[in-house]
């Protein structure tokens, strides 16, 4: 417990007293906000944020780390490969959006990395984790993850090794990209208003971290375990550590998203944007509730998936558009919504499905006692 609550203290200082310092850097080296020029953006109220310092992310990237392992170092709770592997997933897709970002502040365009580029950068990232993570076993050979399907935990019929050890590997590989691919574009698209995606994801990977704290007091393996609760243990490998990891990836949010509240003094860039999609993919995989995390994280996919409609709308009916402008949150400023409107009800809404996914998990967990 000492770790968790220093690691989250430490972490929520870094970003809330030297995001200043940060920010002076950032003016120095040039860091501002690309947008497109007035005659081709169709949200005119966006232009005035040109210049506001970005890529952000990395503040609360590198105060997740150092508070994480504070953390592990005053508790004397060593690292884990687990709480490694979320670091590994929000650095990696963090470098993705960094390079993206950069591309666009040097360039003063706002097109950086293509699309497809992107997603080689991610999978680049993607697959040493899964490799990474269905390797290493602790005493119990429990590993990181786990080649089932899993929605409160590994549904047993639902295993890619059932396919063989070729095929098992590569539809397990194919399964673990997939989510990462598609939470860390999904976070991209969500970021577009001041503090939205850090307020989302503030709520989103606080519950995932709620459920990792369960699992820990529920685990397998401790000798504490009632036995009465023995049939809904959870096998979770290092459930403490990621929780430790996600209680300070939360608190750096939240000291970020200080410096979020509109107007906005800085910008997360994808870089910020991508690190929270990377969290939620390892978490969710980690903690064998990929499914689940359909429901806890649903706020960031109704960016995407307005996205798609619009295109899909677009192409049915030859040229007719669903909604004003896509992603939705932007539909709704066209609509004549407020910034401070949507954010605080998109915040609303992820506060609702991450309560959901809470109570859902814990729902299964009381059928099986």
């Amino acid at each position: 417990m000492r770790s968790l609550l220093t690691a989250a203290a430490i972490s929520l200082a870094f970003t809330l007293f030297l995001t200043p310092v940060f920010l002076r850097l950032f003016r120095k080296w040039g860091w501002g906000q690309v947008i497109r020029t007035p005659e081709d953006i169709r949200n005119p109220s966006h232009a005035e944020k040109r210049g506001t310092p970005t890529m952000g992310g990395t503040i609360f990237i590198a105060g997740t780390i150092v508070g994480y392992l504070v953390g592990c170092f005053v508790g004397n709770n060593p690292p884990t490969i687990s709480g490694m592997l979320v670091i590994w997933m929000m650095v990696g897709f963090g470098a993705v959006g960094f390079i993206d970002d950069y591309m666009k502040v040097r360039r003063q365009r706002s097109l950086g990395l293509s699309g497809w580029r992107k997603i080689v950068g991610q999978v680049i990232v993607t697959v040493p984790f899964g490799v990474t993570a269905l390797n290493f076993p602790d005493a119990s050979l429990q590993t990181p993850a786990s080649p089932y399907i899993s929605l409160f935990r590994d549904i047993p019929v639902l295993s890619f090794m059932a396919f063989g050890l070729v095929a098992g590997w590569v539809l397990y590989l194919l399964w673990i990209t997939f989510i990462g691919v598609a939470w860390s574009n999904s976070t991209n698209v969500t970021d577009g208003l001041d503090g939205l995606a850090a307020g989302a994801g503030i709520f989103t990977i606080a519950a995932m971290s709620l459920i990792t704290f369960w699992q820990f007091s529920q685990s397998c393996s401790a000798e504490s375990l009632v036995a009465a609760y023995q049939p809904a243990c959870y096998p979770t490998r290092d459930p403490l550590d990621l929780t430790i990891i996600a209680a300070s990836f939360v608190s750096a949010l939240v000291g970020f998203l200080w410096w979020q509240a509109p107007k906005a003094e800085v910008f997360m860039g994808d870089v910020g944007s991508m690190s929270i999609g990377g969290v939620i993919a390892a978490m969710s995989i980690l903690s064998r509730t990929e499914l689940l995390a359909v429901l806890v994280a649903g706020v960031f996919i109704i960016g995407p998936g307005s996205v798609i409609l619009q295109r899909l709308y677009f192409r049915l009916t030859r040229g007719k558009r669903l909604f004003l402008m896509s992603p939705f949150h932007h539909h709704l400023e066209m609509r004549g919504w407020s910034e401070i409107q949507i954010v605080v009800r998109m915040w609303i809404i992820a506060g609702m499905l991450a309560v959901s996914g809470i109570g859902l998990f814990y729902v299964e967990w009381l059928s099986r006692t």
